[in-house]
């Protein structure tokens, strides 16, 4: 083209003077505007007549960016016009591949704009968040999650088990049933006549009585088989798959969330808390809206850059004492950390004396009964309640630096709600099992207790029923009678003492632990209760705009703020222990305890996983020899090696990403030595160059 001398001619004023580092010989920008203006020789010249097809076999393959060329911006708009004159060729790839990006992008965007609109909440969290921060909406966003995470899998639960057995109730079940001891039987499946009608009530709060006689437990299910010659469908095995997905997608969504998380605070320096600059530059949230939300935020940064220096000086203490003081500060340490496991502990023991007491007191009637019903459930909540205010005490006696007080102190609460269920469920199944013992005179004739547990898997199901029940008329109870006094007294009482006390703070840390430990007992009881996660999702959703009412009338946000960029990974991460504990449990019942031969979809089978081979078996021959071929050595190890291929790439990857940004930082602080050499160097020489004038002006 003809403009290529002159564009190469132009370039060669920007080549380097061999030698040095600096420019060589350019015109000043004045002439090079000027002579720009009496001629256009210097611009690139265009083919304005050429196709798309001809640019592109002239271009080589290479996008001219307008943007990045050294053209006027009247040279650059004309281009861009004429560009857009064209029409496309669909024939170039190049330009299919932008229409196909532009037209994904568009559908992405498009779809995005229709879910904002139709989320869940969107005013109320655009609220929250203006009014109270980002910290303090993160928890009703962990809180929405979870109310979606608790409908789809409900969803689930409803549209493979719980409406197949409805539609086949009436089809009897194609397995053989296994004579067995008529002892191990006997499961009355029908309730006693005529009953008092508060009787129901009882019922409906401690879930027996009819409740127990419904769809609601896992020993109202049959085990029903539909064959036909355009239907098959086997409950008993739909019941156990679904199950396993079940908690798939929860582990799946669980892992996605979390992923987010640790971007999030990889991106934004979470592990860096005393960096000044980051939270100078970053930590101001521009959500807030009005003075009480902005003096609120000035409080938490003002707390932040406290407990910033609060830390750097007991480094600096701890750093001088001497080894008589360090042997006396740990061991105060040591002996507060063995007074909070204790504490620890006998909350264990209470649940398990509880639990004990109430599975012996089990049949008694009236409120007495139910009393006795919700012992266990009182209990734990009660533990759960004072053992950590007490342990926060003791944490601050320990003299750890305050982020370590906070971690601390959620560890203890963390390790105390979810052992306090692993507690529970440890005693149930010593009774289950007769304390392991199947050999013993109460288990030996069923493998279970069947005298005290007829259908050992609807007990533990109402004992999960009852947490969660018992969990939501807690947070009604204490925003009735706990909050909404507390502030009447507040605002209407001048005394010392009730300004002292104040509005109830809204803690993000305990407020989510709270949801966690909810979720894990709906985890735990989803087996044995298959429309648990189905009351949880209404629970949920009672509990959202308690805590909403809560924090906009009653409390105020806490001052002591746990960095969200850490927090958010943590709670994740104590969701996922959560969920291991459940499935451990699931997986042990269905695969070391007998199964109750009354009631159940797993009746005549010795063990629940047992429905798997038996199924398998009547498969096709060419559906059996897939499912051989995918558990086969020749299919699982090249998956395992193309699978750790895939992880040994991206934990490069990662490697990579995290050397260049220690690079990064290394090069930052290098660059601030230099400019601190060179403001010290401007400072010598400008007092150097200011010596001889005073002493002229004094000779003088």
């Amino acid at each position: 083209m003809a403009g290529e001398p002159q564009r190469r001619g132009s370039s060669q004023m920007y080549d380097y003077t061999e030698g040095s580092g600096y420019l060589g010989e350019q015109p000043s920008l004045r002439s090079q505007w000027v002579s720009s203006r009496m001629s256009d020789q210097n611009y690139p010249q265009f083919n304005w007549s050429s196709t798309p097809a001809e640019e592109d076999a002239e271009d080589a393959g290479q996008p001219r960016d307008l943007r990045s060329s050294p053209l006027p911006m009247r040279l650059k708009r004309a281009v861009r016009q004429v560009q857009q004159m064209q029409v496309p060729v669909v024939s170039s790839r190049g330009s299919w591949k932008q229409k196909q990006a532009k037209s994904l992008r568009k559908f992405r965007d498009n779809t995005k704009e229709f879910l904002y609109v139709f989320a869940l909440w969107r005013k109320s969290l655009q609220m929250i968040g203006g009014n109270f921060g980002g910290g303090v909406q993160s928890f009703f966003l962990f809180l929405r999650f979870l109310v979606v995470l608790n409908f789809v899998s409900s969803l689930l639960i409803a549209g493979f088990v719980l409406v197949p057995s409805i539609v086949f109730r009436a089809v009897a079940p194609s397995f053989v049933n296994i004579t067995g001891p008529e002892e191990c039987m006997e499961y009355d499946p029908n309730p006693q006549g005529l009953v008092v009608f508060y009787t129901y009530f009882l019922d409906l709060l401690s879930g027996t009585g009819f409740m127990e006689y419904t769809y609601l437990y896992y020993g109202y299910y049959n085990n029903t088989a539909v064959e036909d010659r355009n239907l098959s469908y086997n409950i008993p095995l739909a019941y156990l798959l679904t199950a396993v997905f079940y908690f798939a997608f929860c582990f799946i969504c669980i892992i996605a969330r979390m992923g987010a998380a640790a971007r999030v605070a990889v991106a934004t320096g979470g592990s860096a808390v005393g960096n000044y600059s980051m939270m100078v530059f970053t930590s101001w949230d521009y959500g807030c809206l009005g003075d009480h939300a902005t003096k609120l935020k000035q409080k938490s940064i003002l707390y932040r850059l406290q407990v910033d220096l609060e830390e750097e000086s007991l480094k600096k203490r701890e750093a001088t004492l001497t080894l008589k003081q360090k042997i006396v500060l740990y061991s105060l340490r040591v002996s507060m950390g063995l007074v909070a496991f204790g504490l620890i502990i006998g909350a264990f023991y209470g649940i398990y004396v509880a639990t004990v007491f109430s599975q012996e007191r089990s049949g008694q009637e009236g409120v007495l009964g139910l009393i006795f019903e919700y012992l266990p459930s009182i209990v734990i909540t009660a533990g759960n309640f004072l053992v950590p205010l007490l342990c926060d005490q003791i944490a601050l006696i320990e003299g750890y630096s305050p982020s370590t007080t906070v971690i601390v102190s959620l560890l203890r609460a963390v390790f105390l709600r979810l052992v306090s269920l692993g507690v529970l469920l440890f005693t149930l199944w010593r009774q289950i099992t007769c304390q392991g013992d199947i050999s013993s005179a109460d288990c030996v004739l069923c493998q279970y207790n069947q005298k005290v547990y007829p259908c050992w898997e609807t007990r533990v199901g109402q004992e999960m029923y009852k947490l969660t029940v018992f969990d939501l008329l807690i947070n009604i109870a204490v925003l009735v009678l706990v909050e909404y006094p507390r502030r009447m007294v507040v605002d209407n009482w001048s005394s010392k003492l009730a300004q002292w006390v104040g509005r109830q703070e809204f803690v993000v840390s305990s407020n989510v632990l709270k949801l966690v430990y909810a979720q894990t007992v709906v985890w735990t009881g989803a087996f044995f209760c298959p429309l648990l996660p189905l009351i949880n999702t209404v629970k949920f959703v009672i509990l959202f705009y308690i805590k909403r009412a809560t924090l906009f009338y009653n409390c105020r946000p806490a001052l002591r703020t746990f960095r969200s960029t850490t927090s958010t990974f943590f709670f994740v991460a104590v969701l996922l222990f959560g969920w291991i504990l459940a499935t451990v449990v699931m997986v042990y019942s269905i695969s070391e305890i007998h199964p109750s031969m009354g009631c159940g979809p797993f009746r005549f089978f010795p063990y629940m996983w047992l429905i798997v081979p038996t199924s398998f078996s009547s498969l096709s021959e060419v559906t059996q020899e897939f499912l051989f071929f995918i558990g086969s050595q020749s299919f699982s190890i090249p998956m395992c090696v193309l699978f750790c291929v895939v992880l040994c790439y991206f934990v490069s990857l990662a490697s990579v990403y995290g050397n260049s940004v220690a690079l990064l930082r290394a090069q930052r602080k290098l660059e601030g030595r230099d400019k601190q050499f060179l403001v010290k160097q401007i400072e010598m020489l400008s007092q150097q160059l200011q010596i001889p004038k005073l002493t002229a002006g004094a000779e003088d």
